[in-house]
């Protein structure tokens, strides 16, 4: 746990002043939720802590979740939050956003601490660094699901739902360990096609653990003639729903298996009265994907992170990417696993 700084309030993930904070405040997801934390915690061996500012009457004002990413080392280094595409910090006001920007910086300075990561907007004020990193797409909601069936009514989304369920595409909602497991071969597939190592199993099983089996989450599978063909894990709290990981056989992609089944999470989140859904981070460079997303009508929106370090911040590794790619892709399925277990906790750039 980071030290105490004078304005901060450090605590541990079961403190319920977070958890009460965060579950009445309007902007907050599954990310803010200690489940999300303790996944990445037991995953990968981080060290766990919440900062938060009080106001005048002890009541909690602004703050964020925190993991230690890089322990051992007299850089220390600190991520909110390593693996999630956005986990901006929560405040009651820009007053007490920029109270907590300045505590941070104090701490920073004051605990030597070589970089603490945001993935999301602090204050803009001498000694942040806020850099854009890729975009995120939104959905709004809150609308029922012939609302929604009639926004998209004629649109190429709308043709691609109708072609899966002529073609005999089933999609269906799940909570259970197995199904996960059936998404995770998938998910092998599709990282091993893309050229990106695959999260080590025993993450998904501490997700099903941790946040799925705790109904914070499901599990969407589509079939055709019984054989899983795509599939997509949502994570799900607070009237926002997030589209975390998604997978697909490609063999089978003439058939819009994604589309019935970001449907089928769009069904339901109508269905329980969520208010938007959060595609999730994209490279701006990966037009085909900005595009599947906006067809169903996200807004495009940066997506900024917040850096406070005593260096300059590296740019992204594009090259030494593009070889693991490469990598990944011309070799059996096996390597997409090995190095996912090798780099996946162990490489700071993978957590930032």
């Amino acid at each position: 746990m980071p030290d105490a700084a004078p304005g901060l309030v450090v605590t541990g993930l079961d403190d319920p002043r977070w958890l009460d904070f965060a579950g009445s405040h309007g902007e907050a997801t599954v990310f803010h939720h200690p489940a999300w934390s303790r996944v990445l915690v037991d995953a990968y061996g981080y060290r766990p802590s919440v900062l938060f500012q009080l106001d005048r009457d002890g009541a909690v004002a602004a703050g964020m979740p925190l993991l230690e990413v890089q322990r051992f080392s007299p850089r220390r280094r600190f991520t909110s939050l390593p693996f999630t595409d956005y986990c901006p910090p929560l405040a009651t006001s820009e007053d007490a956003l920029a109270e907590l920007t300045a505590a941070l910086l104090r701490w920073q300075r004051g605990s030597k601490v070589h970089q603490l990561v945001v993935h999301g907007r602090l204050s803009s004020t001498a000694g942040i660094q806020i850099l854009p990193r890729a975009v995120r797409h939104l959905l709004p909601l809150g609308c029922t699901r012939q609302d929604f069936l009639q926004r998209i009514k004629g649109t190429q989304v709308d043709r691609a739902i109708k072609k899966a369920q002529r073609e005999g595409v089933t999609a269906r909602i799940s909570q259970s360990e197995a199904d996960t497991d059936t998404f995770y071969q998938l998910h092998l597939q599709t990282r091993r096609r893309q050229g990106v190592p695959v999260q080590p199993k025993r993450f998904l099983r501490l997700l099903w653990k941790h946040v799925i089996d705790q109904g914070l989450g499901f599990v969407v599978l589509a079939h055709k003639d019984n054989r899983p063909v795509a599939g997509a894990i949502y994570l799900a709290w607070n009237q926002h729903l997030i589209y975390k990981f998604g997978a697909s056989d490609a063999r089978f992609w003439e058939l819009r298996p994604n589309n019935l089944v970001m449907w089928a999470a769009i069904d339901w989140a109508c269905e329980h009265g969520y208010r938007e859904l959060d595609f999730g981070r994209t490279d701006v460079d990966n037009h085909g994907l900005r595009e599947f997303k906006r067809r169903w009508g996200a807004v495009e929106v940066p997506l900024d992170y917040s850096y406070l370090t005593s260096a300059p911040v590296r740019p992204l590794p594009g090259l030494s990417r593009q070889v693991l790619a490469r990598i990944i892709q011309s070799s059996p399925t096996v390597v997409c696993r090995l190095t996912g277990e090798l780099l996946y906790g162990r490489v700071p750039g993978l957590a930032s």
